[in-house]
């Protein structure tokens, strides 16, 4: 029969994308090479194991048992990769990541060198994704993610944790004047998020002492765009440390309704599937970040 790793991973690809066109763009494939790739494999397994729709493909009872083992027979070739790579003390090959851009640029590119210097065997591939993803389709490792974590099938190891503040630039503060009082904040221009919307849940409680939540007059949907237009003095905005420490420092945005401010945190987890042993690569990632970024990392 002879079957090759290369057909069950094209399989596979085919399956987590939902098309062949994705799968063959995934493996830097013509769509016709990964459409022939499928079909020697179901000439040698003489079954059929998708059906293909103009709309969609589906996997037949057949092919939903071979997914299952294919599946364990790419995880082997990995673990034993690893386990070579592990004798050498040296973890190796591929290592998808995926983070919110901020993240990405804030936190993750200013520690790539260091952790290059110290695991140059390990091929990084990284990913900038605002919102979830879904991991296998997307053929990611390991995702960075901010907050409280929702997915139960998804194995998680904190890396961190940071603050969240009120800022504004200091030209948007001589404009427009300092808010002393929370309720201060209708006469101002306030930076959000178009989604989800309980990140325009302000760290903040009012005279009442309710929480805040605020309506955006600018809203966007990445944490950076909204950076950007706070350093630009368009208003007020509240955002992680991780991304605004270097700006506190020098003094680009600075903090507001600092007494009326409540201490919360936003976790950090480096996530990744239960049902996937974690690799020697994963876990030399996520321990570099944790002894990079500290409890406290981004409280200066």
């Amino acid at each position: 029969m002879n079957i090759t790793l290369d057909e069950i991973q094209n399989f596979i690809a085919v399956v987590d994308t939902g098309s062949i066109t994705r799968a063959a763009q995934q493996l830097d494939q013509t769509v016709s090479a990964a459409s022939r790739t499928l079909g020697r494999l179901e000439e040698k397994l003489q079954t059929t194991l998708l059906r293909r729709t103009t709309r969609r493909i589906e996997l037949t009872d057949e092919g939903a048992a071979f997914l299952e083992r294919a599946r364990d027979i790419v995880a082997a070739v990995e673990n034993a990769e690893e386990q070579m790579a592990t004798r050498r003390s040296r973890p190796a090959g591929r290592l998808r990541v995926d983070a919110a851009s901020p993240f990405m640029l804030h936190v993750v590119v200013p520690l790539v060198a260091g952790y290059r210097e110290r695991f140059p065997d390990v091929e990084l591939e990284l990913h900038s994704n605002e919102g979830f993803i879904d991991l296998l389709e997307r053929r990611t490792d390991v995702a960075l993610r901010i907050g409280r974590l929702k997915d139960s099938t998804l194995h998680a190891r904190p890396i961190g944790s940071s603050r969240v503040r009120c800022l504004a630039s200091p030209g948007y503060l001589d404009a427009r004047g300092a808010p002393r009082k929370v309720s201060e904040l209708s006469k101002h221009s306030l930076l959000g998020f178009t989604e989800p919307d309980a990140l325009n849940d302000w760290p903040l409680v009012d005279e009442k002492k309710q929480p805040v939540h605020i309506k955006p007059t600018i809203s966007a949907s990445s944490g950076e765009t909204l950076r950007q237009l706070a350093i630009e003095g368009n208003g007020i905005v509240c955002l992680s440390d991780f991304m605004t420490r270097n700006d506190r420092e020098s003094g680009r945005l600075v903090q507001v309704l600092t007494r009326q401010t409540i201490e919360f945190r936003q976790p950090i987890n480096a996530v990744y599937y239960r049902n996937t042993a974690i690799s020697a690569r994963i876990a030399s990632l996520v321990t570099y970040l944790v002894d990079a970024i500290g409890e406290n990392g981004f409280d200066h």
